[in-house]
């Protein structure tokens, strides 16, 4: 990222005048929200149109049949396959044993719910005990919604993602107070009507606890998917984004689509991971086409160390000139990776060097024991990063600093994310400081 401008410096502080004063300030407003917004692109609805007229976009072709499950008795032997592995090898895990043994609808969706939110970046064996000590203080609903922040933030200590158990409660408390405390049914609902609710914990809630037919899409399921489909585009764009939900919701059991659900994230979990995958062990690798691939590969290069007649044609990808779902010609099939050559993500960018100026308010308590002054971000809305509250002004003394006894000691970063600097303490802080 480039460097930021260097900003004018700030009024002296030694003795700024009012005007100078008014002018820091009016800087500090056209940056929060004086600033017009950008006039935003046409957008586009789904079946292409411009949505401001004009003429509509053309439909993206269907992708080739090298990346799809159009075969209808080959995706009943696959679903037939994975649960059959999946009733014989599954992990015995707490939510599991809930959801099946749990008779009340809510109940059991509440126990599913928790353990997706808590499984969201974290590994499964961290999150066993913290759902254990979870569900016993909190088993319903109701409990949780009579909870206090404080004490999911105590329970939550070392899960990390702090946000998360607080968007659970919040969420929880809409479903008592609003929905009289009967969960959403459908993945639809669920998505629409729960705050922190995404498209895949929907899916898995509404599968595993109603048994509604509907795929899931995890980092799991796509490293599944991209493989059995020598899937090669980057798996985080939208176009293979929305192939992949669709190839998900055409696979998903009718009558099992929770156990579905679960076993082909199971399957990307154990056995399908991500380096050394253990393709013998896995229960579906006749459907693989990435394996299927190696193995031609295998055979080609076997026939040609022993001089034999080339029966099997050098593998190459799906045909189709230009295909969104092909690997890019930049990054070609490297036979040194095989399956683990899928899936692929766009290179990450560089992470953005900042600096940032901190200040540590300290006091001795009445028995000398130090004491800091800390104060509690809003619930909703932007964190105040360039102002702070008025009465914490008067609280330090410059002394020595070159500025009037009595201003302010808080460095306020006076960058381009809005806020606006306190005028009583302008003159005591350096423009130009970049903040996160």
């Amino acid at each position: 990222m480039a460097p930021r401008r260097p900003r004018d410096p700030a009024p002296a502080a030694s003795g700024p005048d009012m005007s100078q004063l008014r002018a820091v300030a009016a800087r500090g407003l056209r940056r929060s929200g004086g600033r017009a917004a950008p006039q935003q692109p046409a957008r586009q609805s789904r079946k292409g149109a411009s949505l401001r007229g004009g003429a509509p976009a053309p439909l993206p072709a269907p992708p080739p049949a090298q990346h799809l499950f159009s075969d209808p008795a080959e995706i009943e032997a696959l679903r037939g396959n994975l649960l059959a592995w999946y009733d014989r090898c599954k992990r015995d895990l707490p939510w599991r044993t809930l959801a099946a043994t749990e008779l009340d609808a809510d109940r059991r969706a509440y126990a599913v719910w928790v353990s997706e939110i808590m499984l969201q970046q974290t590994q499964v064996a961290t999150v066993i005990d913290y759902y254990n000590r979870w569900m016993q203080k909190w088993p319903t609903l109701q409990a949780l919604a009579q909870a206090s922040l404080e004490e999911v933030n105590e329970l939550w200590a070392g899960l990390g993602y702090y946000s998360r158990g607080k968007r659970l409660q919040e969420a929880a408390r809409k479903v008592v107070s609003e929905l009289a405390g009967r969960m959403p049914r459908t993945a639809e609902d669920l998505q629409k009507l729960l705050p922190g609710v995404g498209r895949y914990t929907a899916g898995a809630i509404a599968s595993i606890s109603y048994g509604q037919a509907t795929g899931v899409v995890d980092g799991n399921v796509i490293r599944v998917l991209c493989r059995l489909r020598c899937i090669g585009a980057d798996s985080s764009s939208p176009l293979v984004v929305d192939r992949l939900w669709d190839m998900a919701n055409a696979l998903v059991d009718r009558s099992r689509p929770g156990d579905f659900n679960q076993a082909l994230m199971e399957l990307g979990a154990t056995v399908c991971v991500p380096k050394a995958p253990l393709c013998g062990e896995c229960p579906v690798k006749q459907h693989c086409r990435a394996r299927r691939r190696v193995e031609k590969e295998l055979a080609f290069a076997s026939q040609k160390l022993f001089g034999k007649p080339t029966l099997v044609p050098d593998v190459e990808d799906c045909g189709v000139g230009g295909c969104p779902l092909c690997p890019p010609a930049t990054e070609p099939w490297d036979s040194s990776l095989g399956v683990t050559n899928f899936p692929r993500k766009a290179a990450k960018k560089q992470p953005r060097v900042v600096k940032t100026a901190t200040c540590v308010l300290e006091r001795r308590g009445c028995h000398g024991a130090p004491e800091y002054l800390i104060v509690q971000r809003p619930n909703s809305g932007r964190p105040h990063l360039l102002s702070h509250p008025p009465d914490i002004c008067s609280l330090l003394p410059a002394l020595g600093r070159g500025c009037d006894p009595g201003s302010c000691l808080i460095p306020i970063p006076l960058g381009d994310r809005g806020g606006v600097p306190c005028l009583g303490c302008v003159h005591g802080h350096e423009e130009g400081a970049e903040s996160t």
